[in-house]
């Protein structure tokens, strides 16, 4: 009898950890966060200059996909994903105060930090949701851009992210993303195995499925790059890395 994800496990795993990111980031993960992890990844440091320091230091992210993005001044701007701001908080920047940013996070900790540290630091036009990436909470034909950062690959139902993607967008809109990605397809005893999923292995969609899941929902894929920055910390990660080619990828595509 073969074995099936228990979603309700993963999701109960995914917003442990990420609770612990947005109330402890010192603290040890199978993942880096914080500022060097940031400006490895590749993040401009006067963007950096504007963010809240408690929402870098709570930053675990897997690549870097603004220049990808050319998010520009007055833009509507969705961040699947938004943890604790970092993202939403950069975004913010380079929309300008004559745009918006809206995150959307189903971890509590991390959406209540991100809306304190908005009020606080002055970014009036930056909001965050309490809800699911899956079924998002906006009106067709929303946002001009849609991005996330080593999110979707948590998700247990990858194709429907996409497609709500899809939705939100207005007709010309773009999607640019960070995620963790395989070379080959994993085993179903990894992917069936919730503790993996929750540390960003065993939800590792092979890449040409990954491709695959943007595109059916009428994206096109117009860029994709690997960042060899990024690297796991753990032993069990590292030996996926190794078996399987888990690797962060950034990409961007545009609705057809």
């Amino acid at each position: 009898m073969s074995q099936s994800l228990d979603t309700d496990r993963l999701e109960r795993e995914v917003k442990s950890m990420y609770r612990d990111v947005a109330e402890s980031a010192s603290a040890d993960f199978h993942f880096e966060t914080g500022r060097d992890l940031a400006d490895r990844l590749g993040y401009d440091p006067v963007d950096l200059e504007y963010v809240p320091d408690a929402a870098i230091d709570s930053f675990a992210g897997v690549g870097y996909h603004f220049d990808l993005a050319e998010l520009e001044p007055g833009e509507a701007v969705l961040d699947l994903g938004s943890g604790s701001g970092m993202d939403a908080f950069v975004a913010g920047v380079h929309v300008t105060e004559t745009g918006t940013v809206t995150g959307i996070d189903m971890t509590r900790e991390q959406v209540e930090k991100a809306r304190t540290l908005a009020a606080d630091n002055g970014f009036h036009n930056v909001e965050f949701h309490h809800d699911h990436i899956e079924n998002l909470p906006f009106e067709d034909g929303s946002f001009d851009a849609v991005i996330s950062n080593g999110v979707i690959n948590l998700s247990a139902e990858k194709d429907r992210v996409f497609e709500e993607a899809s939705r939100v967008l207005d007709p010309d809109g773009r999607l640019a993303l960070s995620d963790i990605i395989s070379e080959r397809r994993l085993s179903e005893r990894i992917k069936t195995n919730a503790d993996l999923w929750a540390a960003c292995i065993g939800g590792a969609e092979q890449v040409d499925d990954y491709t695959a899941m943007i595109e059916t929902p009428g994206f096109e894929l117009i860029d994709a790059r690997d960042n060899s920055a990024y690297e796991f910390t753990s032993e069990r990660a590292q030996g996926a890395c190794q078996k399987y080619g888990v690797k962060s990828v950034s990409l961007v595509a545009r609705k057809r």
